[in-house]
């Protein structure tokens, strides 16, 4: 189960991890250094959707930061290699997985790094990929065609997703895989014993996150909706509004607001501390910690640090 403090070992701990970052190529364009100039008539600059791919705090233990010059740094347990990401080059978005790390290059090309017991980093013959996302096991990447491809453990149909067609965002958790339809509709696959695949009245949604046993759609209009486990209240987001992102950790859940502070629901570590934040522009939860990209490209973090993976202070991604 799911709570404060607790401790997950083993395949508990790499499902607990696996918490999704939505990825998008083309937005992440417009958030690095040179196209940081809002269109002509906005003065709002860079928005979540766009920044929230450079940042991903799901890994178990380790959390990933792809910068403007497409380097990515990397903070927290190196354990299995996830971390082992200073060779990556031309990188647009990354995602942390359970114990390993994905970043997509702006060629629609994917790279992969740490453990790949299950097939989770044979990414190296994707091509024409616009977004990824690691889960515990598995690895998801969206076409630009609106197709989906995964790769690693299909031990709950979390990788069926050959028939998906006009996608626009993907979502891997724990056990489950979530697509946004263009038209607003959600589709999952995978484990559904908390009910985190029961989407299919969802409508007018325009992102999703999906996390250990548990799903989030962002609506339109900047509300919240939630399904699955919510042993901590990490579901409790019917009062949000004015929501622009949406990320799940394990054991709590962040929405960032258009005025760039942030949401908090569960029982996530730092949550007296995340509340203050400020200027932010782009969230991620993980395991037991919680990262924020500021307006300004630096990065804040709050929450457990056993590995170093809150040891973000001195990152500057924009």
């Amino acid at each position: 189960m799911e709570g404060r403090g607790m401790r997950l070992n083993g395949t508990s701990r790499l499902a607990a991890a696996a918490l999704a970052a939505i990825v998008m190529l083309a937005l992440v364009t417009a958030c690095s250094p040179a196209g940081t100039t809002p269109a002509a008539g906005s003065s709002s600059g860079p928005t979540a959707a766009e920044c929230a791919p450079l940042i991903s705090a799901t890994g178990t233990l380790h959390t990933l930061g792809a910068k403007g010059d497409g380097t990515v740094m990397a903070a927290g347990s190196n354990q299995d290699g996830r971390c082992d990401v200073t060779g990556w080059t031309d990188v647009a978005a990354v995602s942390a997985g359970g114990c390993h790390s994905v970043g997509l290059r702006r060629d629609g090309t994917v790279v992969a790094t740490g453990l790949d017991k299950s097939g989770q980093c044979d990414v190296s013959g994707w091509s024409g990929i616009t977004a990824v996302s690691a889960g515990a096991y598995h690895t998801v990447g969206l076409r630009g065609d609106g197709t989906v491809v995964a790769t690693g453990s299909d031990q709950m149909g979390q990788c069926d997703v050959s028939g998906w067609s006009d996608v626009v965002a993907v979502s891997a958790g724990g056990y489950h895989t979530v697509g946004l339809r263009r038209d607003g509709t959600v589709v999952a696959t995978g484990g559904n014993d908390s009910a985190q695949c029961d989407v299919s009245g969802w409508s007018g949604i325009k992102a999703v996150s999906a996390g250990l046993a548990r799903t989030l759609g962002l609506k339109a209009d900047g509300t919240v909706v939630a399904t699955g486990s919510s042993y901590n209240g990490e579901c409790d987001v019917s009062g949000w509004a004015d929501v622009t992102q949406v990320s799940c950790g394990v054991a709590h859940t962040l929405g960032l607001r258009s005025d760039g502070t942030v949401l908090v629901a569960g029982s996530g570590t730092g949550s007296d501390e995340i509340s203050k934040w400020k200027d932010i522009v782009a969230v991620s939860a993980g395991y037991e910690h919680s990262i924020g990209l500021k307006r300004d490209g630096t990065v804040v973090a709050a929450g457990y640090n056993s590995d170093g993976q809150c040891d973000v202070s001195g990152w500057k991604l924009l």
